[in-house]
């Protein structure tokens, strides 16, 4: 009996609190302020299966945005002003309708960000959508999860790494990340495994050194992300037996400070097929906004200022460290 009450009490100490007990024992409640984000997810269609993937995106996936979604949506962005839109995926490079998209909503918001992940597309087809891009000035957001070749393959797919290296010069080529260009380009950086990013300001540091020194490669600004125990890497997490112990990482560098400027408050997230969440984690996890199944199209405007959001234990991804907002990470508090 003794060693049956030593191991509840080791595996008590070693489970998470609960988020939304974490929300309460810190005197927090999360709800909606303001609406000054979209972010629109076009599907899961990816060419990569990358380990850490929150929506589990890869090449087999049938989910992608119709026309006739992409169009709903936009007539739902002339209605309402945005301060930005982002489009995600999935790669949405890889979405037929993803040039009339960008020309649709480019007049709509001072500015449309996409993310990429650097491989989606080759050659002509390449060319002319960074055209697109350019044409629109498009802020691209490129997924560049590591300085390490082996990391990345191992993450990613054997030959990735060189294959974003040689994006991203192309990209340089273009104007993308040179100054004065006008052209922004910002990398996102996600850990290769169950731990924590390190200091924002560091890691930001050493890709700009390492970068142009080894390839001569620009960029403009960096963002650390937390990997959010969800899909792949939730699936990952608990094969390799880590589970409880990444969430508890996570829970001990739980950040009450993040809360102000989490991404969730002021951001609108809807799906390939048009239905609307919180974020994109929450649209992963099945969460819709306001915990009802609503389309794009049954919103006669944006959500109620102080309305409550869906939270789950995902979330200590957001509020661990320096936290995670619309724009990126939050200024470092490491």
């Amino acid at each position: 009996m003794e060693n049956i009450d030593d191991n509840n009490a080791a595996k008590a100490l070693q489970s998470p609190e609960p988020f939304d007990r974490m929300l309460i024992k810190n005197n927090l409640v999360l709800s909606r302020e303001e609406t000054t984000a979209l972010q629109i997810n076009t599907g899961f269609l990816c060419n990569l299966a990358c380990r850490h993937c929150h929506l589990e995106s890869g090449p087999h996936r049938g989910e992608i945005m119709t026309k006739e979604t992409s169009r709903q949506i936009i007539a739902f962005a002339i209605q309402n002003h945005f301060a930005s839109i982002d489009i995600t995926g999935g790669a949405p490079e890889l979405n037929p309708n993803i040039k009339d998209m960008i020309a649709g909503l480019s007049p709509l918001t001072p500015r449309l960000m996409l993310r990429t992940n650097l491989t989606a597309l080759q050659g002509k087809d390449w060319d002319s959508f960074i055209d697109v891009c350019m044409e629109h000035r498009v802020v691209l957001i490129a997924s560049f999860p590591s300085l390490n070749p082996a990391q990345t393959d191992a993450q990613r797919g054997e030959g990735i790494f060189q294959q974003a290296i040689a994006s991203l010069k192309k990209l340089n080529s273009a104007g993308y990340g040179m100054e004065g260009s006008g052209l922004e380009l910002d990398l996102a950086v996600n850990p290769t495994g169950a731990f924590l990013p390190d200091s924002q300001l560091r890691v930001e540091k050493r890709f700009h050194e390492i970068l142009f020194n080894k390839w001569g490669i620009n960029f403009n600004k960096l963002f650390t992300f937390n990997n959010a125990p969800l899909g792949r890497f939730r699936r990952w997490l608990q094969l390799s037996g880590n589970m409880e112990t990444y969430l508890k990482k996570l829970e001990l560098q739980f950040n009450p400070r993040t809360a102000e400027n989490l991404m969730c408050r002021t951001m609108l997230s809807v799906d390939w097929q048009g239905y609307l969440y919180d974020c994109d984690f929450n649209l992963a996890a099945g969460y819709y906004l306001g915990g009802r199944k609503i389309h794009v199209t049954q919103m006669d405007c944006l959500p109620a200022y102080g309305s409550p959001i869906a939270v789950g234990d995902h979330c200590y991804a957001c509020m661990a460290g320096a936290g995670f907002s619309c724009g990126g990470a939050l200024a470092d508090v490491n």
